[in-house]
């Protein structure tokens, strides 16, 4: 008897759980766009289409930041650490 209790217990927990993740107020990210932080410090949050994942250019450059830094994503989107400027310049030339 006392199982079934702990069980519904962790039932219920795991329930509330999932419920305060959906509604959790969502970040302003549009339909097929994807948040990417970037910097290693003071990170700014950039909006992209998903489909800049998928150009050889930025997945170069996922690769060199995975290569070299590992990834570590503490704020819920994507951080990649390297200077605004260069990724601004990669992105903005990217369809």
């Amino acid at each position: 008897m006392g199982g079934r209790i702990r069980s519904r217990i962790s039932s219920a927990k795991q329930i509330l759980k999932l419920q305060s993740l959906v509604t959790r107020k969502k970040p302003d990210v549009p339909k097929g766009h994807v948040t990417v932080y970037v910097r290693e410090t003071h990170r700014k949050r950039f909006v992209v289409p998903i489909t800049v994942l998928n150009h050889p250019s930025f997945r170069c450059l996922l690769k060199r930041a995975e290569e070299e830094f590992r990834f570590n994503h503490p704020m819920g989107g994507l951080t990649i650490p390297c200077l605004e400027e260069a990724f601004v310049h990669l992105t903005s030339g990217l369809p």
